[in-house]
């Protein structure tokens, strides 16, 4: 890099995660850094505006560090990495803090409700605090029912008013621009490929320090609380890339989730349980303290498995999520968008049962990451859901991915930050020319049938063979169709010019593949990765990450 140049920074991603990071690098105090922040659809299209719960911290003089510590590492089935827990649970509250300061409005305590300032009041009385399953402390901070859509709003807006960024909106990430694309050799990232959705162009993005930020893969799934842009893009990139990719297996299904056939799947907060609801089946009967005495508070895993097995036990549709005792004006005033969604499907969750079933929620596994949030490819990060810094283990306890998105943004924005030290003399310069899109022979496609069928086709085979409960057979059965689909959507990627949809597509077949390797290699039950083939925990073999 000449001394002169300003250094650039690639964000992939526009959650919590790549906003943060966006903003951290952006406003450096020393040498003007230039970012460009991409989004393949408007840039509030991402999983954060639809996180319902909110963000652990330890924020009560009633809560402590070791105990935040140890509800994670129970969630986690004992895969945690330690230090990673340590690093998110202590520098949380300084960055949950940056968030107010950005403007994040979280819900105040009754007591501070009317007030015209927070001035010198003490956080931890400043705020209503949820509690939430497998937390043993009120410590989430939350914004009503729609903290990912406070986060979201907050962060947009400070993203408008700064110079220093770039917002691309409509761009697909295609891959990465490598040292190992451009010499056949490992190296550094240097960029992306991205098309421009609008123009069908291909442009090429150089960039000092590229970051992934592309969110989870709920859309590898037929049934997922996640949005349609879910499709586990960084993962793959990440992937061809030559980058390491750990956990896979332990996608995690978000236990309540709204069954009702003229809605899409829509959240139901574990919130609610946290403030007293009760999970019955069809019968009335409150079933979760059969199959754990933690009852409806019991850690996500456990709790999707066992609605899984009380659904196909009684051969009902779903269960149902009883909040009538939290009382109508909690549930009005606590839950005001879960109140007037299910209050347009005809639900009075006053007086009514929600009915509900699982679906795919978040991915614990991901580009594996250092404390830095780097990947082992040099000059490429990776933060938020497309990560595995090791906080989560085998199970994601609730409202940790808010805090992981943004102690790892900033810690990725400190170490590039060095990094870009290092090239602030011309030291290892970006190449001065690389490599234009190259669409040879490719036509346009003229019908999307074939897209729609695969896509179909992949999330239908995941839900049935790889989902909550998984066997040998049934693994095995995945593989074998999914490298024929492989086959199919890679002819499909050299025949045709690119669009967002194939670009999606060839990403959800590829990670569709490497969840079912990472589950193939894991003979035991953990977590969120349930066999009936190895239903016990194997201590001796599997407490490891499951590296491909």
């Amino acid at each position: 890099m000449a001394p002169n140049r300003t250094p650039h920074v690639l964000i992939l991603g526009t959650g919590i995660a790549g906003l943060s990071t966006a903003l951290k690098f952006a406003a450096h105090p020393g040498r003007e850094i230039r970012v460009t922040v991409i989004s393949k659809a408007e840039a509030a299209e991402g999983s954060t505006r639809w996180a319902q719960g909110g963000i652990a911290s330890v924020w009560s003089k009633d809560d402590s560090f070791e105990a935040h510590k140890k509800d994670t590492l129970i969630a986690g089935a004992d895969l945690c990495r330690e230090s990673a827990v340590d690093l998110c649970v202590r520098e949380g509250p300084a960055r949950v803090q940056e968030l107010i300061e950005l403007g994040v409005e979280f819900t105040r305590s009754e007591k501070y409700a009317n007030a015209p300032s927070l001035r010198n009041v003490d956080p931890a009385e400043a705020f209503d605090l949820h509690r939430e399953g497998g937390h043993g402390q009120r410590r989430i901070l939350h914004a009503d029912d729609l903290t990912g859509w406070a986060i979201e709003k907050a962060l947009l807006a400070q993203i408008a008013r700064n110079p220093r960024i770039s917002l691309l909106e409509d761009y697909t990430a295609i891959d990465l621009l490598t040292e190992k694309k451009r010499a056949r050799k490992p190296g550094r990232a240097l960029g992306a490929y991205v098309l421009n959705n609008r123009t069908g162009r291909v442009e090429t993005l150089a960039a000092d320090l590229t970051v992934l930020a592309t969110g989870g893969a709920g859309k590898v799934y037929l049934y997922t609380s996640n949005p349609d842009v879910a499709t586990g893009d960084g993962i793959a990139i990440a992937h061809r890339a030559g980058a390491k990719i750990a956990n896979l297996e332990f996608m995690q299904f978000h236990p309540t989730c709204l069954h009702h056939p003229a809605a899409r799947t829509f959240l139901i907060t574990e919130a609610l349980r946290g403030e007293g609801a009760i999970l019955r089946n069809a019968d009335g009967e409150a079933f979760m303290e059969r199959y754990d005495p933690r009852g409806t508070l019991a850690p996500r895993d456990i709790v999707a498995r066992a609605i899984d097995m009380e659904i196909k036990r009684t051969g009902h549709t779903h269960v149902f999520l009883d909040c009538v005792a939290i009382g109508e004006n909690e549930l009005r005033h606590k839950f005001p968008h879960i109140f007037e969604t299910c209050r347009k499907f005809g639900i009075d969750i006053t007086k009514q049962a929600i009915p509900v079933v699982p679906a795919a929620h978040y991915m614990c596994g991901g580009v594996l990451v250092d404390e830095h949030g780097r990947t082992s490819v040099d000059a490429l990060y990776a933060v938020g859901e497309v990560s595995c810094t090791g906080l989560h283990g085998a199970n994601r306890l609730a409202s940790n991915s808010l805090l992981e998105a943004v102690v790892y943004a900033h810690r990725a924005y400190l170490d590039g930050i060095e990094r870009l030290a290092t090239l602030k003399n011309g030291a290892d310069p970006l190449p001065n020319a690389l490599p234009e899109w190259q669409p040879g022979q490719a036509v346009a496609l003229e019908e999307q049938i074939d897209i729609a069928a695969t896509w179909y086709e992949i999330r239908s085979l995941m839900w049935n063979y790889v989902g909550i409960v998984r066997s040998d057979h049934r693994l095995e059965r995945a593989k074998r169709r999914l490298e024929l689909l492989k086959q199919e959507v890679n002819e499909y990627y050299w025949k045709y010019l690119l669009t967002r949809d194939l670009i999606e597509l060839r990403n959800l077949v590829t990670v569709a593949d490497l969840i079912v390797t990472c589950a193939q290699l894991r003979k035991e039950s953990r977590g969120l990765h349930y066999t009936v083939d190895y239903p016990e925990r194997d201590d001796r073999f599997f407490r490891k990450d499951t590296v491909l």
